[in-house]
């Protein structure tokens, strides 16, 4: 990995955000449509509170008989981790691997501490020797 790569080289931008009273269903049609398994939960002032998994939609809701659309997002929003976009390439991967994320939101701190980005294994991919690619494999899905 280059040493002067940013978080903001890696990531993908363009991200959209469910609202966190938007529901369940609402947020499942959303990722239908956007082709993703994941999106950051907004609140009122569009900064990140969370992130909402199809995984979770379908374990904490579906699962147990609930109808997705009674349920607000903001609800399932969960711990939080997020990376700023200058942060050092080293650090997004430590993030990643310390907490057993596949996915990271990017925020401008800067900017006005908002979203600018998501940060995926497949960015990863895309910047990581096989080497580093095994260790975060290995690090990110060893049991916790």
């Amino acid at each position: 990995m280059a040493s002067k790569l940013r978080a903001r080289d890696i990531m993908t931008g363009g991200v959209r955000c469910v609202g966190a009273h938007e529901s369940l269903f609402d947020a499942a049609k959303m990722m239908r449509d956007l082709d993703v398994g994941c999106l950051p939960i907004c609140g009122d002032n569009n900064k990140l509170m969370g992130m909402i998994t199809d995984r979770d939609i379908v374990v904490t809701c579906c699962a147990e008989g609930v109808d997705p659309a009674t349920v607000q997002a903001g609800s399932l929003g969960g711990s939080l981790h997020w990376i700023d976009a200058d942060a050092d390439a080293s650090e997004v991967l430590a993030t990643m691997e310390n907490n057993h994320i596949k996915r990271l939101p990017v925020i401008d701190v800067k900017g006005g501490h908002r979203l600018v980005g998501m940060i995926t294994e497949a960015n990863l991919a895309k910047n990581l020797s096989d080497k580093q690619i095994a260790e975060f494999a290995t690090r990110v899905y060893a049991p916790a």
